[in-house]
């Protein structure tokens, strides 16, 4: 059974940077592609916003527009972990932020394997 296992998140003042982790369990095959999402504050589950999104050989990538250019997600198939860098952090990102195994890069189709979320906050 997939699971995955978020960490990296904390408080961080507006233009500054955090690096979150996503290692899978053992025993999840490393041929999945890999997502990011994150839940704003008193949003259901089930408006995760998804921003970033990296196929299994990490030569393609997708990014939401709210994050474009200053979000990176990389990935170590050798430590079938998963990486969100992000820069120029902004008040809006405020969020919990989860990792997913997805069907497909760009995030079509379904997501699996949640883990417990990170949480990030940006102070102004």
């Amino acid at each position: 059974q997939v699971q995955l296992a978020e960490s990296g998140g904390g408080l961080v003042q507006a233009g500054g940077s955090l690096r979150l982790s996503c290692v899978a369990s053992e025993g999840t095959p490393s041929t999945y592609a890999r997502g990011w999402f994150r839940q704003f504050p008193g949003q259901e589950e089930k408006a995760r916003e998804f921003i970033a999104g990296i196929s299994w050989r990490g030569g393609t990538t997708y990014y939401a527009d709210s994050v474009k250019g200053r979000f990176t997600i990389t990935r170590d198939n050798a430590k079938n972990t998963a990486y969100l860098e992000m820069n120029k952090l902004k008040p809006e990102d405020t969020a919990r932020y989860y990792c997913a195994v997805i069907d497909y890069y760009d995030g079509n189709g379904s997501a699996r394997g949640w883990g417990q979320g990170t949480q990030v906050t940006v102070s102004s």
